[in-house]
């Protein structure tokens, strides 16, 4: 029987939505209701863009558009924070998770119309439909948000606008429209709310740890976008440019990031690095057992480089040794989740940071290390990879870390969440760290009946569940905080969900199923 993977996809979807819908029920979740119909429309009107290579841009190829998924991710994301925070009486809270559903809808919305006007013949019957969601979307806004906060939607969209014409014109093949959206639509927030926080600096409060990402993300995109724009006009590979290179990602770390961050957590952000990382000597412990960590996937990365130059050139590394990563990315985090996850959440942030910077010097060939990097990583590209840029371990280190970047301190009573929430942290570690690299695993090497259309296998899925199962039993053993209550069979249902998705998605997995795997788990 041949069933089309896209619309499997899109049914997986549209239940985690109604999942939430049934455990919200409010006028925005009704709303997301309208979006993933009208998403669905749109998306087969977008993959047809990308075939007849009339989408304007080049998007990522042997990928479909990736729509439904994409877009429900910030909306969903904002309604199951918004009802936590409600919750626990957090009403700052609970508006600012309203401003994510809203800017999730509408970000959603731009992309359909898009489509909807470079497609010819014009499509009434999506026309309709969508005209029909974003009224409801546009209405209940009205309703709802004051108008503070829908000039803060209008912002967002904005900077995503001309985020998108930039990254979309550097980067051709790196990203599928939906995650162009999800990818672009996440940083365009950050920079929002950092400008905002920037401007009014009296009402900043908050841990400081959460100040980090932020500025990491804004001048990872100002360095990005500079040199791209840069070494469109000038030779990257020579010394003078490396050297002129080094000198601004200097000037800009100490001459402007680190006073930025200063003003956040009102002290030197160097000294405040040194008294938290020497707090105490676990986390010494912890730093010492990452750098070990460390020194091992260097010594893959060199060792599977050892084994291309002593035979064929054209070799590259399996499944199962793209896979080692994700387990020493899971003995990484698993730590961290259970004795420090502040110190995590540093860690994982600055660890973004040298992953871009490392991706920049590869990018640009900067020198000494450009070639060296270009040839050591070349040997762990898939088809996903099919673009100027190597991401897929940067979106692995994503997948591991939004969970714990996205969890709702503030609405959470000490820092705790109770039931299938408690697991929420471990999101990362369950889709992609376990869940994942079990079905990849399996399926690659035992599987044998495959899901229709698609190259996943029954096997792969069924294993992934069965590990993901065998993990939480793990973390309810050896986490004291984790507290089920009885929600086992959600936690099953949310898994299993997660995992269909994982089978029949073409997009990014290190990032989408962290993503909804920690939706499901919030509710």
């Amino acid at each position: 029987m041949q069933v089309n993977p896209v619309l499997m996809e899109s049914v997986v979807i549209l239940a985690v939505v109604l999942c939430v819908h049934l455990a919200v029920w409010n006028q925005h979740s009704w709303c997301s209701v309208a979006l993933v119909i009208q998403a669905f429309y749109v998306q087969y009107k977008w993959d047809r863009l990308l075939k007849s290579g009339a989408a304007v841009f080049q998007f990522r190829p042997s990928a479909n558009s990736g729509i439904v998924p994409a877009s429900m991710v910030m909306p969903l994301l904002g309604l199951v924070l918004r009802e936590k925070c409600s919750a626990s009486g957090n009403v700052y809270f609970e508006r600012f998770s309203m401003v994510i559903t809203i800017t999730g809808m509408m970000l959603a919305l731009f992309l359909s119309l898009i489509a909807l006007g470079i497609t010819r013949p014009v499509p009434t019957n999506t026309c309709i439909i969508a005209g029909l969601s974003g009224s409801a979307i546009l209405y209940t806004t009205k309703q709802t948000l004051t108008v503070s906060e829908v000039i803060e939607v209008l912002e967002v969209l904005l900077i995503f606008v001309y985020l998108c014409l930039i990254v979309l014109y550097l980067l051709p093949r790196c990203f599928t429209p939906g995650e162009a959206l999800l990818i672009v639509g996440g940083i365009s927030f950050i920079v929002n709310q950092l400008i905002k926080r920037s401007l009014n600096l009296a009402e900043v409060k908050g841990d400081p740890v959460n100040y980090f990402l932020p500025v990491v993300v804004v001048g990872s995109l100002l360095l990005g976008v500079f040199f791209a724009l840069l070494f469109c006009f000038m030779e990257s590979e020579t010394w003078v440019s490396s050297l002129f290179f080094h000198m601004m990602t200097a000037v800009l770390v100490l001459g402007i990031l680190m006073p930025w961050l200063s003003l956040f957590i009102g002290r030197h952000p160097i000294m405040w690095l040194l008294d938290f990382l020497t707090l105490n000597d676990r986390r010494l412990c912890l730093l010492g057992y990452w750098v070990f960590l460390v020194v091992v996937a260097t010594c893959v990365v060199l060792h599977q480089n050892y084994k291309r130059q002593s035979g064929s050139k054209k070799h590259q590394a399996s499944t199962v040794v793209r896979k080692y990563f994700h387990l020493i990315v899971v003995a990484t985090y698993v730590p961290g989740l259970i004795y420090d996850r502040q110190l995590l959440h540093v860690a994982s942030v600055g660890c973004l940071a040298v992953f871009l910077l490392l991706e920049y010097v590869r990018y640009f060939r900067i020198l000494p290390f450009g070639q060296l990097l270009r040839q050591l990583l070349t040997l762990f590209l898939d088809e996903r990879d099919s673009g100027p840029l190597i991401l897929t371990h940067i979106y692995l280190l994503l997948g591991m870390s939004l969970p714990i970047w996205l969890f709702p301190g503030p609405c959470a009573p000490k820092g705790i969440l109770t039931g299938a929430g408690g697991l929420v942290p471990y999101a990362g570690v369950l889709a992609v760290g376990v869940g994942d690299t079990v079905a990849s695993v399996f399926g690659s090497t035992m599987g044998e009946i495959r899901w229709p259309g698609t190259k996943k296998t029954l096997e792969g899925t069924a294993t992934s569940v069965f590990a993901q199962i065998i993990a939480v039993a793990m973390f309810l053993i050896f986490d004291a905080n984790i507290n089920l209550n009885s929600t086992y069979s959600w936690i099953v249902g949310s898994i299993t969900l997660v995992a269909l998705l994982e089978a029949y998605t073409s997009q990014i997995d290190n990032l989408l199923l962290p993503l909804y795997l920690f939706i499901l788990l919030l509710l």
